[in-house]
């Protein structure tokens, strides 16, 4: 029996699920099951989940944008070490690529918009967040 992966999960205010990895395992799975017009994010730092909002981009608005981007910067290193905002890189699953030699839960990026994160959204982002295991 196949081993279930256990991702980290919310929903946005207007009820989107986001799905996030927990390491480099679960990353590897979620940008594996990430469709191919959905919306991924990632800290541009290294240490941080995979997060897809599972919704194809042009039904996705820059609010529920906003809310998974908070989700991925509230469970990234880059937050954990430094408290400060965190830039991000979103991007479509297509957008994707893996290529031989590169470590579990790595993966290249054709290209991507960038968004910062600010520290005082992510703070009061964390007292609200009860995350969901799936």
């Amino acid at each position: 029996m196949a081993k279930k992966t256990n991702f980290r999960k919310f929903q946005t205010s207007s009820g989107k699920i986001v799905l996030a990895g927990r390491d480099s395992e679960s990353n590897e799975e979620l940008v594996k099951q990430a469709g191919q017009n959905e919306l991924v994010l990632h800290t541009k730092a290294r240490g941080s989940p995979f997060v897809n909002i599972k919704e194809s981009e042009k039904e996705t608005t820059k609010e529920e944008i906003k809310e998974a981007a908070l989700f991925c910067a509230k469970y990234s290193h880059d937050w954990r070490d430094n408290k400060k905002d965190v830039q991000e890189h979103i991007f479509t699953g297509k957008d994707l690529f893996k290529e031989k030699g590169m470590a579990k839960g790595t993966f290249g990026v054709k290209k991507f918009q960038e968004i910062k994160v600010k520290k005082a959204e992510i703070e009061s982002f964390e007292k609200l967040i009860k995350p969901k295991k799936t």
